[in-house]
């Protein structure tokens, strides 16, 4: 284990182990490890006969962690760790092995391996099958056919109607018919009604002959592709168990609890115990090394739905290390985690660039909320030191948000009308909005559109990251306003409202693929967030005409 070196004043150690959730970044002393791994990953070495390439193939990044540690002759050392595998391997030399016990591992791991694989087998072999190809093109096939051979019934029988209502309308208008002779040509024209009826009825008949023979065989055929997919879940979710019941976690009090006890349920999530900083502590405790500090960060490419990227630290993550870490940290002194809390506003005072009866258009500095926040001390925003300026204005006066490190142009509005008015001009896209940012990089092009869906990340609330399948739609326009020094200044006209979305568009590698300038969350901490509201233009809605307003960026 190396040494941490040169050695700290003892001013410089922690007097309590930092909490592992700490929302404001790891301890100066941990982050002096780490940026010392991070040299040796920049210089493209992870281990002897590893490359830090690997990190940048299909597999994506990686977390590491480094944990400082006192050791039994009171010297400060440094042990690593990344998640889970690294390049297909649990042991890498200069890192620290996984958790669970190998013998019991061996036993259920192999097992499950193959038996997992040969249900996910049957089950694509049915699902590719000849027959079950054929039941669905059959049934799909009959489906578009029966849907042509309806419309174009209903067409015909819609021509012959109007046909004999023309033919009623003649023989009730000619004078010269006797009535005979007009009943019994009116009889014929209802007898005609009743065969395109009758006609309808036969088709209909033969439609369900041909549902009831094809439907049914497609439906048992999509029974057992179902019933192979939920066998293979059951059975993997056993498998899961066993392998969770190869962990045993051991706390700083040297007290064992098995894995599963320590999740609602008794399941937890997938790579439970395999994270860095689990890896890290379990393996001080069992070596009789007291933790100091520990710091983890991300090196790499950044996954697929983003929300990482390369040298940025990141506190613990909540769904699989909230019930697990607080356990095996008990025995230890932990200091409490530090929550962002805003800085006092530059100015007590709003900045107003416009102002009427109806509406107020505030320059937002950054480091203000719009609205108040949940916690009772964030009492100071926009909304406060609005009602306070105009205290008769009605309605919920902010028509839309900005976030805080974001600042710029925002519209309130001083009655319930103008609100609802103002806001249905957002909704239906109807306001031209306009931000200036310094991205983090050189961005490629110089003009284009980012469309990545976008969700909460439900374990590291409010980042947000790119979800195909159940992110909301969002969509920005960009262009290159200049080059400067590494960096690129870019205009954004988003054409939808997500939160945090030109901050994840910009930082996705499927977006302009470098973060904007100062973004705590998704790129690297600066004096400020580099992003400003610089142009808002909407239709007035009292006089009807359209309005502009422009508020150059302050950097």
């Amino acid at each position: 284990m190396p040494l941490l070196e040169p050695a700290p004043r003892n001013e410089d150690i922690p007097g309590a182990f930092p909490s592992p959730f700490d929302a404001l970044g790891p301890h100066a002393l941990a982050r002096r490890a780490a940026e010392a791994l991070q040299a040796t990953l920049r210089e493209g070495v992870i281990a002897p006969g590893l490359p830090s390439r690997v990190l940048e193939g299909p597999d994506g990044g990686k977390m590491f962690g480094v944990l400082a540690v006192r050791q039994q002759d009171g010297r400060l050392g440094v042990l690593r760790a990344f998640s889970a595998m690294l390049a297909g391997r649990w042991d890498v030399p200069g890192f620290v092995p996984p958790v669970f016990d190998r013998e019991a591992r061996a036993r259920v791991e192999p097992v499950a391996e193959t038996t997992v694989k040969a249900l996910r087998d049957r089950a694509e072999a049915w699902s590719t099958s000849e027959e079950l190809s054929r039941l669905r093109a059959d049934d799909d096939a009959r489906k578009v056919r029966e849907a042509t051979e309806r419309e174009a019934l209903r067409q015909r029988h819609e021509a012959h109607r109007q046909q004999r209502h023309l033919r009623r309308a003649e023989l009730l208008a000619t004078p010269d018919l006797t009535e005979r002779a007009r009943a019994e040509a009116l009889h014929a024209l209802d007898q005609e009604s009743r065969g395109d009826k009758a006609e309808l009825r036969r088709w209909d008949a033969a439609q369900e002959a041909a549902r009831r023979e094809l439907a049914p065989r497609r439906a048992k055929a999509e029974r057992r592709l179902r019933a192979l997919d939920r066998l293979r879940r059951i059975v993997s979710r056993r498998f899961m168990q066993q392998l969770h019941d190869t962990y045993a976690i051991t706390n700083a009090r040297g007290e064992t609890r098995p894995l599963r006890t320590l999740y609602a349920n008794a399941e937890p999530p997938s790579g439970a115990a395999d994270c860095a900083g689990a890896k890290l502590l379990a393996y001080a405790f069992a070596h009789g090394l007291q933790p100091v500090a520990l710091a983890e960060f991300w090196w790499g490419t950044p996954p697929a739905s983003g929300g990482r990227i390369q040298g940025a630290f990141y506190p613990a993550c909540r769904d699989k290390c909230g019930p697990l870490l607080p356990f095996m940290l008990e025995g230890l002194t932990v200091s409490a985690p530090r929550v962002f809390v805003p800085p006092p506003a530059p100015t007590p005072d709003l900045s107003i660039l416009f102002e009427d009866a109806w509406l107020v258009i505030i320059d937002k500095p950054c480091g203000l909320l719009s609205v108040p926040g949940r916690d009772a001390a964030l009492t100071d925003s926009v909304l406060t030191r609005l009602r306070a300026r105009h205290p008769h204005a009605t309605g919920p006066l902010l028509v839309h948000r900005l976030d805080l490190d974001t600042s710029g142009l925002l519209v309130a509005a001083l009655d319930a009308r103008t609100h609802a008015a103002l806001q249905r001009q957002f909704l239906h896209r109807d306001v031209d909005k306009r931000y200036v940012a310094l991205i983090d990089g050189p961005v490629q092009g110089a003009v284009g559109t980012i469309t990545l869906p976008l969700r909460v990340d439900l374990d590291d609330r409010p980042r947000q990251i790119v979800d195909p399948v159940h992110g909301k739609p969002a969509v920005t326009d960009w262009e290159v306003l200049g080059r400067e020094a590494g960096r690129t200044r870019v205009a954004f006209h988003p054409r939808t409202g997500r939160t945090h979305q030109l901050r994840v568009h910009a930082a996705h590698p499927l977006g302009l693929g470098a973060p904007i300038v100062g973004d705590p969350l998704y790129g690297h901490a600066d004096r400020r967030l580099f992003l400003h509201a610089e142009a808002l233009s909407f239709v007035h809605p009292a006089t009807g005409q359209r309005v502009a307003f422009t508020r150059a960026a302050p950097f």
